[in-house]
């Protein structure tokens, strides 16, 4: 058998090398560190396209070029020292770069990165937010901007669909929340919007404040913090003191905070408007239910009573819900406005999206969700489905940082406490610590191991039979092991 740093070296002499360092890069988002912790890590240069490939972006394709021209070069320059140079020592100097060569194109690629970076990409994205700073202080539209370890997209898309009811919204697609994503779609504003809708990004500390100073937020969301982006942000106290930039910038102005979220509430002052499945200032919810079909909740209201039903899944939707009814009454939208916008609202892609297949077997797709508390309320959703078994699938989470192993441990406790049938998990650095906190807690039901995502998920269907619910949380990136 091969020895596996042997056979990593080898890989990194195929055709198949120049590309893969390409995407390696592009999949890190450009992340220096990142990339270079990941080469180091590769087993096999030909197989890092695993869950995604390049993306052919005039980016990519640039460095692509100058990662095959780096390549040809080193070995241009191996022929010419043997046949060409009169060097006493050209065998020597020849098997020197030869065995040097992977590393000549993993470090070497990072010069061309580095001179578009300083020459034409930051420049250019100074320029253009400038250019687009300006003309956004100028549109009348009201803006929201959103923040949080978590749940940004959720609270946006539930936002902008019963704000919808009464007046004119539009948000960047996707989740584009960083200073370019959203530079690009006020370039298609048209001007007539009345309401804008913005996530604020943050992976280093100053990031919301960044935003903030561009965006200009009338008013704000912290859906809450938690280890989310951990690694990046090494500490707890930093994640929180960022996300919180939000209400620094917003001073007097409205912010609604997450109060199922123990770091959000804790942070949070009188002032805010704090919201939770059990109400929300002077929306008091009396009773609530969620299945499989949606999600039921009754609210008190002015001495009246009104009725809620929303197509997302889950108790921990109600409280972002009742954030966006009380919004919309600030608006201005009338009680039937916002029941029927509510009543819209339905799971978002990869976020706790309900689909029944051929065989009858109930797939909940909540593979975008990728944090601590995602994960308590999707188990706990999981675990109040009665009259089907249930199987709980996931590689665990990434970007935890110090807290890996701790967070880990709880979801598997969590799960043990919850009497899930079936719990599959994906071999990485992370699942063990599941299984350690599954058995710690005597977990009754079956623990089912793949090697690799793509395995269990062509799997399932041997496993299950109809009336089955299983749950995909989180997908699991390749530049992580």
């Amino acid at each position: 058998m091969i020895n596996k740093k042997f056979k990593k070296w080898l890989s990194a002499y195929t055709l198949h090398y120049p590309r893969s360092i390409t995407y390696m890069l592009q999949a890190s988002e450009y992340k220096v560190l990142a990339y270079l912790k990941w080469w180091h890590r590769v087993d096999d240069f030909r197989f890092v396209e695993k869950r995604k490939s390049l993306v052919k972006t005039k980016n990519a394709l640039i460095m692509l070029f100058f990662a095959w021209l780096i390549n040809i070069c080193t070995y241009l320059s191996i022929l010419w020292i043997l046949f060409s140079s009169e060097l006493s020592f050209k065998y020597s100097l020849s098997f020197l770069i030869l065995l040097l060569a992977p590393y000549i194109l993993a470090y070497g690629i990072l010069v061309p990165f580095f001179i578009m970076q300083y020459t034409y990409h930051k420049p250019r994205i100074y320029f253009l937010v400038k250019k687009r700073t300006a003309e956004l202080a100028k549109h009348k539209g009201f803006k929201i901007g959103i923040a949080g370890s978590f749940g940004k997209t959720t609270m946006r898309e539930i936002l902008k669909t019963v704000i919808l009811e009464g007046k004119k919204v539009t948000t960047p697609e996707k989740n584009y929340n960083t200073l370019v994503g959203i530079s690009n779609f006020i370039e298609k504003l048209k001007g007539d919007e009345e309401v804008l809708i913005f996530e604020l990004g943050e992976y280093y500390k100053g990031d919301i404040e960044e935003m903030c100073d561009f965006v200009k937020p009338e008013l704000g969301v912290i859906t809450g913090v938690n280890e989310a982006h951990l690694e990046k942000f090494k500490d707890l106290k930093n994640t929180t003191s960022t996300i919180f930039e939000l209400a620094d910038y917003l001073g007097s102005k409205p912010l609604y905070v997450n109060g199922e979220n123990y770091l959000a509430k804790e942070k949070a002052s009188e002032k805010h408007f704090i919201y939770s499945r059990d109400g929300l200032a002077d929306l008091k919810i009396l009773n609530s239910n969620t299945d499989l079909s949606g999600t039921f909740f009754t609210v008190s209201y002015k001495d009246k009573i009104y009725e809620f039903k929303s197509n997302l899944l889950g108790l921990h939707q109600i409280g972002p819900l009742l954030c966006a009814v009380h919004i919309a009454l600030r608006l201005g939208l009338t009680i039937e406005q916002i029941q029927k916008g509510v009543s819209n609202t339905k799971p978002f892609d990869h976020r706790l999206e309900a689909k029944t297949d051929l065989n009858g077997v109930i797939i909940l797709d909540d593979s975008y969700n990728g944090n601590p508390d995602g994960v308590k309320a999707v188990i706990e959703f999981l675990a109040s489905i009665k009259g089907h078994r249930r199987f709980y699938v996931t590689p665990g989470l990434v970007e935890m940082g110090s807290r890996t192993e701790e967070v880990h441990r709880e979801i598997g406790k969590i799960l043990a406490q919850s009497d899930i049938e079936k719990v599959v998990l994906v071999k990485n650095s992370v699942t063990s610590y599941i299984e350690k906190g599954l058995k710690e807690f005597n977990y009754k039901g079956d623990i089912i191991w793949f090697d690799e995502g793509l395995k269990a998920l062509n799997a399932i269907p041997h496993l299950t039979a109809s009336g089955d619910v299983v749950l995909l949380q989180n997908d699991w990136p390749d530049q992580y092991y």
